[in-house]
């Protein structure tokens, strides 16, 4: 035991120090900032799905409020932090368009498939959870592809990006925010069962460390936390090695994305935090269990369930412009009208996966999924 817990110390420092002397300061603080993230999510069990799925088959409004809570705490810095420093720091925000709305519907329903959202299917997949790889596979596939159609989908009755600075200023929108924040805490209380409404220490420390570090995020990187960006990437640099010319795809022809295909994945923000989050949550699963456990018995038909939801979370979630983390926590709590529209589409969505998981995948993915 004491042998393993050394080697996860030593594993985390050497890649943090690898990153530090291959991409430099800023590379290795997001890669520490990523590490962060994993070591919370997974440690203290935050989640983004699992805990929509508990108010709505348990009345268990503990995991949501806490959200609640931690976007409220970004939202309360990085409002002002973004007015201070406008060519600096950039909002996580997108426009409002039927593609995306129905792509946060569809996404919201596939997480519920998987038992696990953007950030979730990362700690699934680093904790070494099987049906977390193939999921991470199939969400680097269809991230990926939504890239190449993005343009046709985002033709479909899309408005101009709103943001609540724009709208109101940063005080005003700073206030409609945690107003809205609050009449969601108040809604989720409401609903929950007596009992299950006050989320517990672990839920505090958890959501005070996520925004602390989603904070740290917004600085070092210019942008907020987002995971989908970086799998698309991922999924990008595997087509072009395999000799995809990606040069004539226009989301891949524009300058930034140019850019960061043709560079190292270490030169991309998005990538480095994915890189720490997956091995923060691999840290976590070696220091705590049984490496020797044995492996998950599900089927064939199971595990090919697990690879299309996985691509149908990738693109929808491209074509929504973010996931749970990219388009509810970052784009709520900087502004962000599309993070409120992403929040009730995905949450409709969710609640129809619920209902549909237990007629689509066998009982044992259930049983052998992480949340």
């Amino acid at each position: 035991m004491f042998t393993r817990r050394i080697s996860v110390v030593l594993l985390l420092l050497g890649l943090t120090g690898f990153t530090f002397v291959m991409a430099g300061p800023r590379a290795g603080f997001l890669v520490m900032i990523g590490l962060g993230f994993g070591l919370v999510l997974e440690g203290l069990r935050f989640g983004f799905a699992g805990p929509w799925r508990m108010i709505v088959t348990d009345r268990d409004g503990r995991g949501l409020i806490a959200q609640f809570i931690a976007i409220a705490l970004v939202a309360a810095v990085a409002f002002p932090l973004m007015a201070a420093n406008p060519q600096e720091l950039n909002g996580a925000h997108a426009p409002v368009g039927l593609a995306m709305i129905l792509g946060a519907f569809v996404f919201g329903a596939a997480m519920q498939l998987v038992m696990g959202c953007g950030s979730g299917t990362l700690i699934n997949a680093g904790s070494g959870n099987l049906v977390g790889l193939i999921a991470l596979a199939g969400f680097i596939i269809g991230s990926f592809a939504g890239t190449l159609h993005l343009g046709w989908w985002t033709g479909i009755a899309t408005l101009p990006v709103i943001s609540f600075q724009g709208v109101l200023g940063a005080q005003g929108g700073l206030i409609l925010t945690l107003a809205g924040l609050a009449a969601l805490v108040l809604i989720t209380a409401l609903r929950a069962a007596p009992g299950k409404r006050m989320p517990p220490a672990r839920l505090w420390w958890a959501a005070a460390l996520i925004a602390a570090l989603a904070l740290a995020n917004l600085v070092v990187a210019g942008q907020p936390w987002g995971i989908v960006y970086g799998l698309g990437l991922w999924g990008a640099k595997i087509a072009q090695a395999g000799g995809a010319d990606l040069g004539t795809i226009a989301f891949w022809a524009a300058p930034g994305n140019a850019e960061r295909l043709g560079a190292s994945i270490l030169t991309d923000v998005t990538s480095l935090t994915n890189i720490g989050l997956l091995m923060g949550a691999f840290a976590v699963m070696r220091w705590r269990s049984d490496p020797g456990a044995p492996a998950q018995a599900l089927t064939t038909g199971t595990y090919g369930w697990v690879l299309l939801a996985g691509v149908v979370l990738g693109y929808s979630a491209r074509l929504a412009f973010g996931c749970n983390v990219g388009a509810f926590f970052s784009g709520i709590s900087t502004g962000s009208l599309h993070g409120w529209v992403w929040l009730i589409a995905a949450f409709i969505g969710s609640t129809l996966g619920i209902r549909l998981r237990p007629y689509i995948l066998r009982p044992a993915l259930a049983r052998g999924v992480a949340v």
